[in-house]
């Protein structure tokens, strides 16, 4: 009787911490488990019949990235401007095969939801952009992902078109380049401000999705940037060159937008926004 319960709490357990795993470290590292090609066994449609684990990329209701569509938003006061309190930290550029990642060694800061702290943790690229505003898409996509001490996800997502270089971008070319025609999967990006990184306004939608890679973890608070700000050709081009995949995108499929609600955050001065 004793075995039984000793094994019944141990696997009460293991069970338990594999469901607070924060959502962060659950992103699939290995490029080669997925792929974003449509006509592959690995394509996003099929992401959720791929491990058990995935499940969510399949059936959940809450996936990202949606559609940002005008008619479907409403605008809200009470939501405040976005509070970030960023700070230079050490940090890794690392070819994760399907994805640029900038993951920051030390405490970077953090941004503020309502009572919540979310420590900045890492940022990485999607081309062309995964959300869409109002049925557009463009050329790249920035997610910055935060974590909460209780494991709770929050992302910012800033959208970028084709015309001036992005400065931030700029700063880590040498670091893209060093990894870009070797098998070397890291570059030692030494201290990075993440202050360096533009909104330019503060106008930005907010809803409840999901991380979009695998595992598709839900529950992701997500904050989407009004202002779509400027990136090269080149620099986006030298985002996908670098990493280690054959594919000219690595954008997951707009998802169901369900019954969710999206917030508009709109400054009262039409200068802010």
């Amino acid at each position: 009787m004793k075995l039984a319960t000793q094994i019944f709490f141990c696997g009460f357990f293991i069970v338990l911490i594999l469901h607070t795993q924060p959502a962060t470290s659950q992103e699939v590292e290995d490029e080669g488990e997925f792929n974003y090609d449509e006509k592959s066994e690995k394509g996003p449609s099929r992401w959720g019949e791929i491990r058990p684990e995935w499940s969510m990329c399949g059936h959940g209701t809450m996936q990202s990235p949606i559609d940002l569509l005008n008619k479907r938003v409403e605008v809200v006061s009470h939501l405040g401007r976005l509070k970030r309190s960023y700070k230079p930290a050490y940090a890794t550029l690392k070819n994760r095969g399907h994805d640029m990642m900038l993951k920051w060694e030390g405490g970077a800061g953090y941004i503020q939801i309502n009572e919540t702290q979310y420590v900045l943790k890492q940022c990485h690229w999607h081309s062309p952009s995964e959300h869409t505003l109002d049925g557009r898409q463009f050329d790249l996509e920035v997610h910055l992902v935060h974590e909460s001490s209780d494991g709770k996800v929050a992302v910012i997502g800033i959208m970028y078109k084709i015309g001036r270089p992005d400065s931030f971008l700029s700063s880590l070319t040498d670091h893209l380049e060093a990894i870009t025609n070797t098998n070397e999967a890291e570059s030692v990006a030494g201290l990075i401000d993440p202050r360096n990184i533009k909104i330019g306004s503060r106008k930005y939608y907010r809803y409840q999705g999901s991380l979009t890679i695998p595992p598709c973890t839900q529950n992701v608070s997500w904050t989407i940037v009004g202002k779509v700000r400027t990136v090269t050709q080149e620099q986006v081009k030298l985002l996908r060159v670098a990493v280690h995949d054959a594919s000219d995108t690595n954008a997951r499929p707009l998802q169901p937008i369900n019954k969710r609600m999206v917030h508009l955050y709109r400054p009262s001065d039409p200068k802010d926004d």
